[in-house]
């Protein structure tokens, strides 16, 4: 898919995760469960445009400085959530979903159902690629950077594993 051309700046997003990938930027709560909130962070810095509703359930949104007072939707910060939003590849974020890992490029998007029960637990992002042009990836809750995409060593791993890959377009 190389080549793809779009307000999408692969090598921002990464720049931002390869920054942030062991520390918490101020401008956003942290939290406990980070790897979605950090994934939406990474894709706005590659310029992926927020679809503001207010609303916690409806488009892809956060607003705030790192307070109290900051809000967000469920796609912003919620592993399933997001995995749902960029499947429907709604105004905001443009995505599809591809077969392999081998399709995506820097700045991707790769979920995880470590159960292989429906429920989406995890997302990194490609931040760059092995000898072999597996990807590498970038995650927040446990902090990892450029991490073999697989997981297999992971404690949440499991052989009913699951994983979508989406390939950002704007």
């Amino acid at each position: 898919m190389g080549g793809s051309k779009g307000a999408y700046d692969r090598q921002q997003a990464v720049a931002y995760a390869d920054q942030w990938w062991n520390d918490f930027n101020p401008a956003y709560r942290k939290f406990e469960n980070d790897c979605t909130n950090y994934v939406s962070q990474v894709l706005q810095a590659g310029g992926a445009m927020m679809k503001r509703t207010g609303k916690m359930d409806k488009g892809w949104w956060y607003q705030g400085q790192g307070g109290n007072k900051d809000t967000w939707s469920y796609s912003w910060t919620v592993a399933h959530s997001l995995m749902l939003y960029l499947a429907e590849s709604r105004p905001g974020i443009s995505a599809v979903q591809v077969n392999t890992p081998q399709e995506l490029e820097l700045g991707d998007v790769i979920c995880y159902d470590f159960d292989g029960d429906g429920r989406w637990q995890h997302n990194t992002v490609v931040t760059g690629f092995n000898e072999q042009g597996e990807p590498l990836v970038n995650a927040h809750t446990v902090n990892s950077q450029h991490r073999y995409w697989r997981y297999e060593d992971s404690t949440a791993w499991t052989p009913q594993i699951k994983y979508r890959f989406f390939h950002i377009i704007g």
